[in-house]
């Protein structure tokens, strides 16, 4: 977790890595959204974490929103962890961060290639202007002030922009 660090920052990437920022919660939420895994021991078996590392990051996501915990045996008492809207809706991240990974973290081809379920296309995941369409040069995305930005932030922020 960011910590004390959060408080300093005014920015929704900080916020989310308050949420999914830990070492396993993106392969957490991976295994979820794109495995369909929802038990502890298959998320735990799978990715080889310690179960009280699981336990906490499990924890978290429901603290979140991001999952629910689902009683699924009375005896044992036994529990899923079922993807909520909120946590679906990093699906595009993970394609997101797949490709980058895919580019810059390797010279091997991609281990995972995303298909669209309904027709067996690609899936990517692309930056997009609303009046120009697709921007493929970061150099032309800019950053500004949103209306979320407290205005003692404001001015500090057109600082270093």
């Amino acid at each position: 977790m960011l910590g004390k660090a959060y408080d300093s920052q005014v920015c929704s990437i900080a916020r989310s890595l308050e949420l999914i920022g830990e070492r396993w919660s993106l392969l957490i939420i991976r295994d979820a959204v794109f495995a369909g895994m929802t038990r502890f021991n298959d998320f735990q078996r799978d990715l080889g974490v310690a179960p009280n590392i699981l336990k906490s990051r499990l924890d978290g996501f429901v603290d979140a929103g991001i999952m629910v915990r689902h009683k699924y045996s009375d005896q044992p008492e036994l529990f899923e962890y079922l993807l909520t809207d909120k946590g679906r809706a990093l699906a595009p991240a993970l394609v997101a961060l797949t490709e980058w990974g895919d580019q810059w973290a390797t010279d091997d081809p991609p281990p995972i290639l995303y298909t669209h379920s309904v027709c067996g296309s690609s899936i990517s995941q692309q930056t997009v202007c609303e009046h120009c369409g697709r921007v493929d040069d970061p150099q032309q995305i800019q950053a500004r002030p949103g209306p979320g930005m407290p205005p003692e932030r404001l001015a500090l922020f057109t600082q270093t922009s």
